[in-house]
């Protein structure tokens, strides 16, 4: 067992990202084996005192629609703000069964539900900063300075999906000073193919790349 990974319920947060419909088997943007996770995670969220469960939360014509560009189609790359943007189907639309965190998700003890990607020109893969807007700036979402204030110095992620919401946030909170631990059992991905990329991101950014069976109380 390695000490690195035994939870400390003072100093550690537990983020749980975007587990909706929408991202599981059958929904507007389907992770293959998306709902996989979620009775590990939901067994692992009483573990931890401090969880934050994230909700992707867009408005209707969302700027990372493709059906908000004509000509567009879902899975097309565009420029958006200076910098490369996946067009996406309609999903988590505010409001819709699609977007609500899952039933299997026990909300008692999570802590904070962090709505993102509710700004309609800018989208928002990470828990910690919105994607590039308008301004040309990633606004944050205000997750570190709550974590700080909790006192947490590390999080565990888990969730969907590893290449994009669990990837940016993962990195965003190693930028903000946070040590990241990835739990890759508890994570997939909408590209499986393109997972070695990611591992070698992570690890140049000293993510942390563990196991839920490696988690000691």
């Amino acid at each position: 067992m390695s000490a690195s990974l035994r939870i400390d319920r003072v100093h550690d947060a537990l983020l749980v990202i975007d587990l909706q419909p929408d991202f599981m088997p059958g929904g507007a943007l389907a992770v293959a084996e998306g709902d996989r996770v979620v009775a590990p995670v939901a067994a692992l969220v009483p573990r931890f005192h401090t969880v934050v469960a994230t909700q992707d939360w867009h408005p209707r014509g969302h700027v990372s629609f493709a059906s908000s560009h004509p000509g567009k189609r879902p899975f097309d790359t565009m420029l958006l703000n200076g910098e490369s943007q996946t067009l996406w189907p309609d999903h988590c639309v505010q409001g819709t069964p699609g977007a609500a965190l899952h039933e299997g998700l026990p909300m008692e003890p999570v802590t904070l539900v962090l709505r993102k990607g509710h700004r309609p020109d800018a989208d928002s893969y990470s828990a910690f900063r919105e994607n590039v807007g308008a301004g040309g700036t990633r606004p944050p979402t205000g997750l570190a300075g709550w974590l700080r204030e909790r006192g947490i110095t590390r999080v565990f992620s888990c969730g969907l999906a590893r290449d994009y919401c669990v990837r940016w946030s993962a990195l965003d909170g190693r930028s903000a000073g946070f040590g990241v631990v990835v739990l890759e059992d508890l994570v997939r991905s909408v590209a499986p193919a393109a997972a070695a990329e990611t591992t070698r991101a992570l690890a140049l950014a000293g993510v942390v790349l563990g196991h839920s069976a490696e988690l000691e109380a």
